[in-house]
């Protein structure tokens, strides 16, 4: 199975370099009332954001925090800790407003939209919740292709749609899905080019008799796909309905220029196959954090992503991005309301 990286699915990212904006936001925070550079990675921050938004005095208006849900033939296969169930359960935990990324998108004023991509289970319609189910979760992909390339095509044209709903200027992603750390895991190794142990990590917490056998699994997997070497065919082979969902998602916000918050390991597989089709994606997308899973450090090394945080989290769900929100308000607000020297007063070093 193979199809064009050239699907009509896969939008135009353009270049988003302009050495003169660079330039300009620049002298800006080196002329702040502080010493050159004093603010650390926060300054390197306001001026990412600033160059993704066009403007020098930057405002982030309307943060959504979408989470994909899908579920995942492969995880019969005892890839994770947890049984699959629990996808369809921590959905409405989302929606209930109990989970963590529901905590926090509360506490940082976060919309929260819940889309199911696939989860094997029928959801009552509520508030919150919006349904782009492609199937009852992806094929198993120790037999054959998790997705057909049309399955995968649909996933992210749906994707692009839902970020065309969603008001704002700023994009945090977030997912759900049992046995999706394999699934980011073997898609890591095969569009960077990486050995698979060093990509795989305990998921939601295996022991280590678990970890051998996901290892085992995933070799498998990877061996039954080699052919599949190109960022579609790779995504249609290992899945999943969310990745490729918030593949879509990530193209869409990045065409239109939105701040892209990127969550852990699995948000950030999705990152990397978008950005694999389109590389001015990651132009886009800032890393909330590194995650304790093995994977990430190698994929945000390989996008050329600094985290913001490490703080040791392997939850997913969008909880990291959530968390770095606040540094986000923070970089603005340093850009467009901290006085410059000329205008309060303060006299520059001699030195």
């Amino acid at each position: 199975m193979t199809f064009s990286e050239l699907s009509p699915a896969v939008p135009e990212v353009p270049d988003l370099s302009d050495a003169a904006l660079t330039q300009r936001l620049q002298h800006i925070l080196d002329n702040k009332t502080k010493p050159v550079g004093a603010l650390g990675q926060l300054e390197a921050l306001a001026l990412r954001i600033g160059s993704i938004l066009g403007s020098e005095a930057p405002a982030l208006a309307a943060p959504q925090m979408l989470v994909c849900a899908a579920d995942h033939g492969l995880a019969a296969r005892g890839v994770s800790a947890y049984p699959s169930d629990v996808t369809w359960q921590m959905v409405q935990n989302f929606l209930a407003g109990g989970a963590a990324v529901s905590v926090l998108a509360r506490q940082h004023g976060l919309a929260l939209t819940v889309a199911d991509c696939g989860v094997r289970h029928e959801f009552a319609p509520q508030a919150g919740l919006v349904i782009r189910k492609i199937g009852p979760g992806t094929a198993d992909a120790s037999a054959g292709a998790a997705m057909t390339a049309d399955q995968c095509t649909q996933a992210i044209a749906n994707g692009r749609e839902l970020v065309r709903a969603l008001p704002g200027n700023a994009l945090l992603l977030g997912e759900m899905g049992i046995g999706n750390t394999s699934t980011a895991s073997m898609l890591l190794a095969r569009l960077a080019g990486l050995e698979l142990d060093a990509c795989v990590g305990v998921g939601t917490g295996l022991d280590a008799a678990g970890l051998a056998r996901k290892r085992t699994v995933l070799a498998g997997v990877l061996e039954l796909h080699r052919g599949a070497t190109s960022a579609l065919d790779a995504l249609a082979a290992f899945g999943g309905f969310e990745i490729a969902t918030m593949v879509g998602a990530v193209l869409q916000a990045a065409q239109e220029r939105r701040v892209i918050v990127v969550d852990g390991f699995i948000t950030g597989a999705a990152v990397l196959v978008a950005h694999t089709l389109r590389p001015n994606v990651v132009q886009r997308c800032i890393a909330s954090h590194e995650s304790a899973e093995p994977g990430h450090a190698l994929l945000l090394a390989h996008l050329g992503l600094r985290p913001l945080l490490r703080l040791d989290l392997r939850l997913g769900e969008g909880s990291g991005a959530a968390l770095a929100w606040p540094l986000l308000e923070s970089a603005c607000r340093i850009l467009r309301e901290m006085a410059s020297f000329e205008a309060a007063g303060v006299s520059r070093s001699d030195g």
